[in-house]
């Protein structure tokens, strides 16, 4: 009996849903490439412990210059007076009293303040905590770039800079993918997970890279098979069930003729890319069959049950039989046109206490300087307000500031690249040195001087990328110099 009326005949035509939910966990042909792929790589002395690291999205373009702000009064540097004039007369600044004040090494111990959002909640102390507990850097004015670029390089025709700046879409895919000359489809967590699966997973029960938040470029390699699960309302032990099939002898009957089915045809790749990745979801989902719980309580939003699932993930990493994951989750709403002031805080607020909760989860299971979070962002947001007064909003700009959270950090500090200031915070003034605009339509738009590949370098290196195959995961490397910002501890 030909295959086609086996699937009519058997009225397993259905159970073709239950085969299209399993690829949808499962990168298709890639997948079945891995399978294929020339493990042989250039292999340095890396750390042999569990790693992991956990990219928070902030999409939209989180406003950084609400996030981290200058409290002090030296008049050599952007100060709280060069903020607060700026944004005060449309209503986008907050008094001097408000932000949550600490004290920055690199800047001379000069006062700086994260948004009061970041301070305590509903469910814990929040991130601000951490800064005192020396777990959080913040990596300053970061963004796409092809080279370094100054002020003055931006309007020379020559010079070449990240395709359609300041657009969503392609500033959220550079921001992911580690590449601003041209447009490409796979990301640089994909890519890391290429060069490190065969040495740091070769018989893991799960891919390397799991997004909790669908499927994103970030997660996409030329031979990585990526996850993607639900989160933390699903039970993990049943995130990769098949569906369509229940206990019943008919739905056991037909779960088995898929089965057998899924045997024929192997010489196509395309349906040997199928089975593969239907079998591994079916092996996988009996290894997530006995549930570990997290200890530690969650917020209940979305971002806060995404890093739960990831809290969840990494507990049963013994029984996975994993040594290094990756992982992508999203926050969305950042895109504050209008209406900045309460958006900005609910969303930073959701934001806090997830992660700190997260980090005090990782803690408890013994891996607090193991695991990694950082955040990142579409870009920055205008330093000149958009509209005023209660609907005050700011617009697309491009330069912003990273969290980088856990027990690896090598400080409570600022890091990335010198301004034109000689620190790595810029100068906060319309069409001055840091500004990509000038005349008086300028906005505050500020030029990176970290470029993403510098930001993702540091983290992939205190994952275990040895520097042989750093150009593999980042092909514009070679553009920067000082791809190490130092705020990961060496290996």
């Amino acid at each position: 009996m030909d295959r086609r009326n086996f699937l009519i005949k058997s009225g397993c035509a259905l159970t073709m849903t239950a085969l299209a939910s399993q690829m949808r966990h499962f990168g298709l042909v890639s997948a079945y490439a891995q399978q294929k792929a020339d493990k042989k790589a250039k292999l340095a002395a890396v750390p042999n412990d569990y790693r992991a690291l956990v990219c928070v999205f902030l999409h939209g373009g989180n406003d950084g210059n609400n996030t981290v702000i200058p409290l002090h009064t030296d008049a050599n540097l952007s100060n709280f007076k060069t903020y607060y004039d700026l944004r005060n007369p449309q209503g986008l600044a907050f008094p001097q009293n408000v932000p949550l004040p600490f004290i920055v090494p690199r800047m001379g111990n000069l006062g700086y303040g994260f948004h009061p959002a970041l301070g305590v909640g509903n469910t814990n102390n929040g991130l601000y905590e951490l800064w005192g507990l020396n777990k959080m850097a913040v990596v300053c004015n970061v963004g796409t770039l092809v080279k370094p670029t100054t002020k003055a390089q931006m309007y020379d025709e020559l010079h070449p800079k990240p395709y359609n700046m300041y657009s969503h879409a392609d500033q959220a895919a550079q921001q992911q993918s580690g590449r601003s000359d041209h447009q490409v489809y796979t990301g640089w967590g994909g890519r890391l997970s290429d060069q490190r699966t065969a040495p740091d997973n070769p018989g893991g029960l799960i891919p390397m890279i799991t997004s909790i938040a669908g499927a994103h470029l970030f997660t996409a390699g030329q031979t990585t098979l990526p996850m993607a699960v639900a989160g933390a309302n699903v039970p993990l032990n049943q995130v990769l069930n098949p569906q369509g099939y229940d206990s019943s002898v008919d739905s056991q009957a037909q779960l088995a003729a898929l089965n057998a089915l899924r045997a024929q045809d192997l010489n196509s790749e395309l349906v040997a890319a199928a089975s593969h990745i239907t079998n591994q979801a079916i092996i996988v989902n009996g290894s997530l069959q006995t549930s570990q719980e997290v200890t530690v309580a969650f917020p209940n939003s979305s971002i806060g049950s995404q890093l739960k699932q990831v809290a969840r993930i990494i507990k049963k990493r013994t029984d996975l039989n994993v040594n290094r994951q990756i992982f992508f989750c999203q926050i969305n709403g950042f895109d504050t046109h209008n209406l900045q002031i309460p958006m900005h805080s609910t969303l930073l607020a959701q934001m806090s206490q997830a992660m700190r909760a997260f980090y005090d989860e990782m803690v408890v299971q013994g891996l607090g300087d193991k695991v990694t979070q950082f955040t990142m962002s579409d870009f920055n947001r205008t330093m000149n307000p958009a509209g005023s007064g209660a609907a005050v909003g700011s617009d697309h700009a491009w330069a912003n500031h990273h969290f980088v959270i856990g027990g690896g950090v090598t400080a409570s500090d600022f890091f990335g690249v010198d301004t034109s200031n000689g620190t790595p915070y810029p100068t906060l003034n319309l069409d001055g040195p840091d500004d990509a605009e000038v005349g008086a339509g300028a906005r505050g738009r500020f030029v990176p001087t970290a470029s993403v590949e510098q930001f993702a370098a540091t983290l992939a290196r205190w994952f275990g990328l040895p520097e042989a195959n750093m150009i593999n995961v980042f092909p514009q490397i070679g553009n920067f110099s000082g791809t190490n910002l130092g705020f990961m501890r060496s290996a």
